[in-house]
């Protein structure tokens, strides 16, 4: 009987406590955990199993290094809001597999991504021909966004600078240069990119937006 009073308190608390740390650790849907988040939350839930099956040993250390993988994954999460090279390490980059209508083999063969994974996305969004697509990313959540062909509108916002840095990818996507944008940041009145907290690019116009 004593046993199942102590297996019912710690299943308790630990079910309180794991919520408790996943509120602290942010809201985001289960689709777009990074692999961060994804190996935390699989070695938070291991550790609260043996927490409870463990029952014979003290209760208090067990619970230890969940405060130490919580803390890990605050503080890298802290450093990826200030830093991009963190947030690409990481969580990874967006990837264009489809660009302008042309399909870029070069870029899915890196991220081992196939001709079916492309067309079973495809069909996830109702979208029977290749031929319609203008643009298709694949987010690093796994998810493809996509972007039919319409009239009026040949591009999508291309992100140029993000957190004070260029993104030399994102120039070669357009075929600019990185002179190229400093002169039209300058024509605007923009001297110092490290100013610039965010950059994107659409259809000829610029959208700026200042470090705070």
């Amino acid at each position: 009987m004593e046993q199942f009073f102590i297996l019912l308190f710690r299943t308790v608390v630990i079910y309180f406590l794991i919520v408790l740390i996943f509120r602290l650790m942010g809201k985001r849907e289960i689709g777009e955990l990074s692999i961060l988040d994804l190996v935390v939350f699989i070695m938070i839930a291991e550790i609260g199993v043996v927490a409870i099956e463990d029952y014979k040993t003290a209760f208090l250390p067990t619970l230890f290094p969940m405060f130490i993988l919580l803390s890990i994954q605050i503080l890298l999460a802290f450093l990826s809001l200030k830093s991009k090279k963190v947030r690409d390490f990481i969580e990874g980059e967006p990837t264009i597999i489809i660009n302008n209508g042309k399909i870029d083999e070069v870029a899915m063969k890196k991220q081992r991504y196939n001709f079916d994974d492309l067309l079973v996305q495809l069909r996830e969004k109702d979208i029977r021909n290749v031929a319609d697509v203008e643009f298709a990313i694949l987010e690093t959540s796994g998810k493809l966004s996509v972007f039919e062909k319409e009239k009026g509108s040949s591009s999508i916002t291309i992100p140029l600078i993000m957190d004070g840095i260029v993104q030399e990818s994102n120039l070669v996507t357009i075929g600019k240069t990185n002179l190229w944008l400093r002169q039209n940041l300058k024509e605007r009145g923009y001297e110092n990119i490290k100013d610039i907290s965010f950059c994107s690019y659409q259809d000829g116009d610029f959208y700026i937006d200042l470090q705070n």
